[in-house]
């Protein structure tokens, strides 16, 4: 019987897709009859439990009934004895602040002690929203689903935030299927300040790179229609409080506001956990903590320009905004300044510091009295935060304005010191990889000398490309250049783009020639008749054997040795123009394998 040919699905296809989605198949699987009843027998002695908890740790954030379907996987999570694993046990998931994880031990056997009377018996899973986070980070969702579709006993907020986003996810991802790129929660639930009606804050990425008929105005829309329709069926399956915020964005448009460097992204990367990920956002994540995704020029530039504003604005508002603006408007360029420099974008409460232990301290490019202008900020705006400043003189406002156009005008000229440390730091890299590579191809000389013998050894010989001299001597004028302070942005980016170009064929001569210093010393036998081939290489006054991947050395017999000894001998042989073999290895050999014949 010949099947019918199913047809791929796209993108555009799915949205007009209907489907009917299960409560299974959201998440949250029905609990069989008999651990209902189960439940109800332990209800009275679960609620005295908990009470115990709350009254003997009452920085408690969550107590949970963990789903009888998880516990194998949880289990593997915890050194359980045997004996315990044997026993019926109900197993509650206690979620405690990060705080408290040195003293979880103790705390978990202070539990089970006090509960040894219970039954059926009770095993207490400890942990911190840390370790939630973890788990998501490590793509754990075994762990994460039975931790978000555990019964709450007593919940702060956590629990229920993450019950309602581990449905609505699991709807979304039944509905588009492999076009979720990622699924990520933000917010106050990440930053431990969730309650039980917290807004959930989550950010829903879709991959569209496979639209092409649709306008991505049209096809956004259509995107946030559908998923915020399972808004309101999360809420209902969960049955919590908090209120689901969803923002939807396409891959496309994500990536444009990521290379544009929005502070809302790098908030957004910086502080998200991915409750789903396919490849996408944990390597953001990692790439902005490593510094690695900077501003563009241009973002600098809009960043630089909010500070140009608050002159003008600050006058015009009330206290609620002049501080803002203020706040803002210092806090974002020198945000924008740290991450120019290479490190990724700091929390506001650590900007000052960060800034004064960079610039101030380690480079010693900014005067202190920038930094002072930058912490009194931050900290007016904190105590206007907290309600401890509720009005602020005229005269203060025209002081803190005067600090801060200072301070922005500051703030262009350390910009500009910025790109000169980081120019040093090109230069600087580019001539020690160059002529490092150089030292290695010609031997330790002079700058001067190996010019020379560059052009002498390798351009005029024909191993490199004349081009490679041109470039070459362009890289050590852009050195004498920068050293005077002469050189521009172009041309210093022209000897970057150019250095890799030497660079490559530089790496690429020093492995032709070692290859081909290596088949001086090596020979191939045939052996077992001509049924089998290896080789037979010299170096260092060793010699080695090797056949279907394995190395032998030979000595007085042949015995297998690890790469890191035969790639040293290697090396070594580089600089050792003698070589010399005892005729006995070929004794050596002929015991092993027999009789064999060298291979021309």
């Amino acid at each position: 019987m010949a099947h019918e040919e199913k047809k791929p699905m796209n993108l555009n296809s799915e949205l007009n897709n209907q489907k009917y989605i299960s409560k299974e198949q959201a998440g949250m699987p029905e609990i069989p009859e008999h651990v209902k009843k189960e439940m109800e027998k332990q209800k009275e002695e679960l609620e005295k439990i908990k009470k115990m908890i709350l009254q003997k740790y009452s920085f408690t954030i969550a107590i949970g009934l963990l789903p009888p379907q998880s516990i194998p996987k949880i289990e593997e999570e915890e050194d359980i004895p045997e004996s315990e694993k044997k026993d019926k046990r109900t197993h509650l998931l206690v979620l405690v602040p990060e705080e408290q994880f040195k003293n979880i031990p103790k705390i978990k056997k202070e539990l089970l002690d006090a509960t040894k009377h219970v039954k059926p018996k009770l095993w207490f899973h400890i942990i911190t929203p840390i370790d939630v986070w973890n788990f998501y980070m490590d793509a754990r969702y075994d762990l994460t689903t039975a931790i978000a579709m555990a019964f709450p006993l007593y919940d702060k907020g956590l629990l229920g935030a993450l019950r309602i986003a581990e449905i609505h996810k699991n709807l979304v991802m039944r509905k588009f299927e492999k076009y979720v790129s990622s699924y990520v929660i933000a917010g106050s639930l990440v930053r431990g300040t969730a309650t039980k009606t917290s807004d959930v804050d989550v950010f829903v990425i879709i991959d569209d790179t496979d639209v092409k008929r649709m306008p991505r105005l049209e096809l956004r829309e259509k995107l946030r229609s559908i998923i915020y329709q399972y808004i309101a069926e999360a809420a209902a399956i969960s049955g919590v409080k908090n209120k689901l915020e969803p923002q939807i964005y396409l891959l496309t448009d994500f990536w444009e506001a990521v290379k544009d460097a929005h502070p809302v992204m790098f908030t957004f990367i910086r502080d998200g956990i991915p409750l789903y990920d396919r490849g996408t956002f944990i390597p953001w994540k990692l790439l902005l903590k490593m510094g690695k995704i900077k501003p563009s020029p241009e973002a600098i530039d809009m960043f630089m320009s909010m500070g140009d504003k608050v002159e003008k604005t600050a006058k015009k508002r009330l206290l609620d905004i002049v501080v803002g603006d203020i706040y803002w408007g210092v806090i974002t360029p020198t945000q924008a300044l740290l991450m120019l420099y290479g490190l990724p974008p700091p929390v506001p409460k650590d900007t000052a510091q960060i800034f004064k232990e960079t610039f101030v301290e380690k480079e010693h490019v900014v005067e202190k009295k920038y930094f002072d202008i930058l912490d009194k900020v931050i900290k007016i705006y904190k105590d206007y935060e907290h309600g401890k400043i509720t009005e602020i003189s005229g005269t203060e406002v025209d002081r803190m304005i005067k600090d801060t156009t200072d301070y922005i005008k500051r703030m262009k000229q350390l910009r500009e010191e910025i790109e000169k440390i980081s120019q040093k730091k090109t230069i600087y890299n580019i001539e020690e990889e160059v002529f490092k590579l150089l030292e290695s191809i010609l031997g330790k000389k002079s700058k001067t000398d190996l010019i020379k013998l560059f052009e002498k050894e390798l351009i005029k010989t024909g191993k490199m490309p004349p081009k490679m001299q041109t470039i070459l001597k362009d890289i050590e004028k852009a050195s004498i250049e920068f050293k005077k302070g002469k050189i521009n942005k172009n041309d210093l980016e022209n000897a970057r783009k150019d250095s890799t170009i030497l660079i490559n064929h530089l790496i690429d001569y020093a492995q032709r020639r070692d290859l081909a210093e290596l088949d001086k010393t090596r020979m191939q036998i045939s052996y077992d008749n001509g049924h089998k081939k290896a080789d037979l290489i010299f170096a260092n006054n060793l010699a080695f054997f090797t056949a279907d991947g394995i190395i032998k050395k030979i000595t007085t017999k042949i015995e297998k040795i690890g790469i890191n000894e035969f790639e040293k001998a290697i090396s070594e042989q580089k600089t050792n123009k003698s070589l010399k073999i005892s005729p006995k290895i070929f004794e050596v050999l002929k015991k092993e394998i027999g009789d064999f014949e060298i291979i021309f």
